[in-house]
């Protein structure tokens, strides 16, 4: 497991494997997020819709879309 220490100022120094592993370097735009008492860090996409796309692909029955549409013209 890698370890970085927060600074006074608030910074972290991310650890040379760990920003080998993300591919990141000087100046690259990077996410944080919290998950309850976790911390993420992620490389920024370029593109976050291109980043997401298909991600839920799979997840539900092929026939599922169709059924849905229908249900929305028959309560509109």
């Amino acid at each position: 497991m890698i370890e970085a220490t927060l600074s006074s100022k608030n910074q972290i120094v991310i650890p040379a494997a760990a920003r080998k592993a993300l591919g990141v370097k000087a100046g690259d735009k990077l996410v944080v997020t919290v998950r309850g008492n976790s911390l993420i860090i992620l490389r920024k996409p370029a593109s976050y819709s291109a980043a997401i796309a298909g991600l839920a692909q799979g997840v539900y029955p092929a026939a599922h879309l169709a059924q849905e549409r229908k249900s929305w013209e028959r309560n509109s």
